[in-house]
């Protein structure tokens, strides 16, 4: 247990509005160890996206303390990040965004060409580097952003919904993309979604959040194979299927009618 990547040790977060302090989150207690995959479900309002900043280093936590290797998270230095929207530099192509994130970390300008190919063969784009980014399709430039998230090397790749505004076929194979590579162990990740399909088939660990402020309410190892076993063998098990009623009914439990606000939501 000495060995945590992540830890979260009391945390809580609150929102100052005008009406007064509301709480989003905690209190949590969690650890990562090296190699986890941790998905995050919960109801709208949960605090997942909350967490996700916290552990980031974007905000601070209201009490409490997270330490990613035992110090706290320093952005843009510790964790890569993967959001939503792809947020892509529209005037460069798609190998010089990946570059220029290669620039931001400290990588030497003779071994930038190498790793930018490198990053994107990781992501399935290795022969689009020169093609500009409103020349490629939404998953496509989602896949930029994972290569670019991952120019640091980070021990901790983070994800906030990154794949809810595709469609599902395409979804379906980012989802398909992400666990393959990230099967070796070697990279740390946690994702945020809505989708308990999503979750399951990704993780090696599930955790639910009640509604606000959220606490963890279920901790749930995943043991599906990460190697050896194609998506839809994995899919349409009763494993998969025996996982995904557990996480389903947690979710459920969890919302509270009428107390559920958009994360980080200001009145």
């Amino acid at each position: 247990m000495a060995d945590a990547l992540l830890e979260l040790a009391g945390v809580e977060h609150h929102y100052r509005t005008k009406r007064g302090t509301v709480p989003a989150l905690g209190p949590v207690d969690l650890r990562v160890e090296p190699g986890e995959f941790l998905v995050v479900v919960g109801p709208s309002g949960s605090g997942k996206s909350t967490l996700l900043r916290l552990v980031a280093g974007f905000e601070r936590p209201s009490t409490g303390a997270v330490a990613l290797d035992g110090h706290p998270p320093v952005p843009g230095r510790d964790v890569g990040v993967v959001f939503q929207q792809p947020r892509l530099f529209p005037w460069q192509t798609v190998g010089g965004n990946v570059g220029t994130a290669l620039r931001w970390a400290g990588t030497p300008k003779n071994q930038r060409a190498a790793r930018t190919r490198e990053l994107l063969g990781t992501v399935g784009l290795a022969d689009l580097g020169p093609r500009r980014t409103w020349e490629i399709s939404g998953g496509q430039q989602q896949r930029v952003a994972i290569a670019r998230a991952l120019a640091t090397r980070p021990r901790l790749l983070l994800m906030d919904e990154p794949f809810a505004a595709l469609d599902a076929m395409t979804r379906e194979r980012l989802q398909e993309d992400v666990r393959a590579f990230t099967s070796t162990g070697e990279q740390s990740v946690v994702f945020v979604t809505h989708s308990v399909d999503e979750a399951v088939f990704l993780a090696t660990r599930v955790i639910v959040l009640s509604d606000r402020p959220g606490r963890v309410t279920l901790d749930l190892p995943i043991d599906l194979p990460r190697t050896g076993a194609g998506a839809d063998e994995l899919r349409g098990s009763a494993e998969f299927a025996g996982y995904r009623g557990e996480v389903s009914a947690a979710v459920r439990a969890a919302v509270r009618t009428g107390t559920a606000q958009p994360e980080g939501a200001q009145p």
